[in-house]
């Protein structure tokens, strides 16, 4: 794997610093900056074009949800985006969710997970487990708020994909879900493959959010 850029922001100096040292241990990986606050966040990823960004949801100026937006609006934004927290089941955190962001860490992970957790959002997986996601959405979520323009979209599924949809937004696995429709994890993975571009969501923990939004899950279920 080729040199991951990686941005740091958080208004706690020792957390940006432990974070550094941790994250430039490794051969793969290179912080290109650090922001103590949303707005020089927004900046500094303009300026420098990361692949991951760690970014704390609580800070001054401008929050960390806010920020997220900004970042991934801009035009040619690629960059991932893992939010930073205290609080495993938290509003922000859901918010952060439908922001954009492709999942959450908290502050006292370990220097194993944080470089884990940047490799894995860089390739374009969800850092989130779906069943986690599903306890933010279904706690936090007003089903139903984005079902309008989401029928369009949906319409776009084959019934297969659509399936494959309902159980990922349940919280199953790849495996899991070809265990229930009867195929083979790699055909699982193709169907994930083309649903995700066909909804223009960025990974399975966005794909949990819109199916319940959407109306095409409700809680319950």
């Amino acid at each position: 794997m080729s040199e991951l850029r990686v941005l740091i922001a958080d208004d706690q100096a020792l957390v940006r610093a432990g974070f550094r040292m941790i994250l430039e241990a490794q051969d793969d990986l290179r912080v290109v900056g650090e922001a103590r606050d949303g707005e020089e966040a927004v900046a500094l990823a303009r300026r420098s074009r990361p692949d991951v960004v760690l970014m704390d949801i609580r800070m001054p100026e401008l929050d960390g949800i806010a920020a997220t937006q900004r970042i991934l609006a801009d035009a040619g934004a690629v960059c991932r985006v893992v939010m930073l927290t205290t609080f495993d089941l938290d509003e922000y955190v859901y918010g952060a969710l439908r922001a954009g962001a492709s999942g959450f860490l908290l502050k006292d992970v370990t220097p194993e997970q944080l470089v884990a957790a940047v490799r894995v959002v860089a390739v374009g997986d969800a850092l989130l487990a779906p069943s986690i996601t599903r306890r933010l959405v279904e706690r936090f979520a007003r089903p139903g708020q984005a079902a309008a323009a989401a029928g369009v979209q949906v319409e776009r599924l084959t019934s297969r994909e659509r399936e494959v949809l309902v159980l990922l937004a349940r919280g199953l696995s790849n495996a899991e879900i070809a265990e229930r429709l009867s195929l083979s994890e790699a055909t699982v993975k193709t169907h994930v493959g083309r649903v995700l571009p066909k909804l223009g969501l960025r990974d399975r923990a966005q794909a949990v959010v819109y199916a319940y939004e959407s109306g095409v899950v409700t809680p319950g279920d």
